[in-house]
């Protein structure tokens, strides 16, 4: 289904069918993709889930945010495939009959040596955390243009693409765009249709995984001007918060406890899962 009419469905939805819907990507595992579409669903919205591989994780997701009594559905699709992310929004719209909201958490995150760095390894975080975003950014984007309403899209990048973790170069390459396409897309699509609005996140540490030693820990910890560890439930919360705004479009939010503004005297040291300990 194309994207015309796609929208033009959203145009006649079912009468009574004005609760709002949302797409999140990366929301079958127990991960930042899956809390924010649990929030969304506690704050009154129709939820459509992505994954693409954690199919049964998938299902399990389903089942949680059904049992909150919120419709819910399904989607699934390769985010480096438009056709393929095209394809999941006009399921969506068929279901649900509108998108209002798009939050993109679907990302790869792998850390190797400069020297171990292939550009095989950049050219597969490039086309995950760019092109994928891109995709999917592009695909529900162009459905709300067709909606009086809008729509609003949230991307997630990540704080540290200004103090960059060192062994991260090709991830960097590929999250460091996601500022760019927020305010690209915020341009071409407010001048299509100007309720619809482009806004990213940028996520501190919100999950640490359990390779990081306590030590590492307690570093990560005192690198905040807060004090404490992100939570998962911080970027629901601020997806949340961008998704229900009218004026705000093109900007990029960081979310980390400002690790942004702030370095510590000692040795920073990486969050991301799987990272080597020391």
């Amino acid at each position: 289904m194309s994207n015309k009419k796609a929208a033009d469905q959203a145009n006649h939805a079912p009468q009574g069918a004005d609760q709002p819907v949302v797409w999140v990507t990366g929301s079958g595992a127990k991960r930042v993709g899956r809390t924010v579409a649990q929030h969304f669903a506690t704050c009154g919205y129709r939820v459509a889930l992505h994954a693409r591989s954690s199919l049964e994780e998938l299902h399990c997701s389903r089942e949680e945010i059904a049992q909150l009594g919120v419709p819910c559905m399904s989607t699934t699709g390769d985010i480096r495939s438009y056709q393929a992310m095209e394809q999941a929004v006009a399921a969506i719209v068929l279901e649900f009959g509108r998108i209002d909201a798009m939050v993109h958490c679907a990302a790869v995150w792998d850390w190797k040596t400069l020297e171990e760095t292939t550009q095989e390894d950049l050219t597969r975080q490039f086309e995950i955390n760019t092109l994928g975003s891109y995709n999917v950014a592009k695909a529900a984007g162009l459905a709300m243009i067709g909606q009086p309403s809008g729509g609003r899209l949230v991307l997630v990048g990540d704080w540290a693409v200004i103090r960059p973790y060192q062994d991260f170069s090709a991830y960097f390459v590929g999250k460091g765009a996601i500022e760019t396409l927020v305010r690209s897309l915020a341009v071409e699509l407010a001048s299509r249709n100007p309720n619809v609005h482009v806004n990213g996140i940028l996520p501190g540490p919100v999950m640490l995984d359990t390779s990081i030693s306590q030590e590492r820990a307690d570093r990560i910890l005192q690198s905040s001007l807060v004090k404490r560890h992100g939570r998962p439930e911080d970027v629901a919360q601020a997806a949340y918060f961008l998704a229900t705004q009218s004026f705000i479009t093109g900007v990029c939010l960081p979310v980390d406890g400002g690790r942004s503004i702030y370095a510590p005297s000692e040795t920073e040291s990486a969050a991301h899962p799987t990272f080597k300990s020391g």
